[in-house]
């Protein structure tokens, strides 16, 4: 199997601050990371330290100027994979829409389309 886990549910939110206070004080998750690379800032946070399944909160405004037309009243899945190059091209192969590979701090990430038009996101971990 290409994909190998569940990695981050993608939560689109109006207030970061306020989504993180949310889920910390209310459901006493906590942060993981919160990181930024130019305007673009995402927060992990996660149930417990060493989850399997974290979400990663980003900013709905910032996300729509980037991605329009990206359906940002659901959260998305980030998976994630060993080799996403093979992913890559396997569901090229396949006619599946794909983006270009993305080197990010935490890795390279590529998305990818249903037949919906539903996006979703593969990592392959540093």
């Amino acid at each position: 199997m290409m994909i190998s886990k569940v990695g981050q549910i993608m939560l689109y939110v109006n207030n970061q601050d306020q989504a993180v206070n949310f889920w910390t004080e209310k459901l006493g998750f906590r942060v993981v990371s919160d990181e930024k690379n130019g305007e673009m800032r995402w927060i992990e946070i996660a149930p417990a330290q060493g989850a399997e399944t974290s979400i990663v909160l980003h900013n709905k405004e910032f996300v729509a100027k980037m991605s329009p037309g990206m359906n940002l009243g659901t959260p998305s899945l980030l998976l994630f994979s060993e080799n996403i190059e093979e992913l890559r091209n396997d569901l090229v192969n396949k006619n599946v829409k794909v983006g270009d590979i993305v080197t990010m701090p935490s890795g390279r990430v590529f998305n990818f389309a249903d037949d919906e038009e539903n996006y979703f996101a593969v990592l392959e971990k540093k």
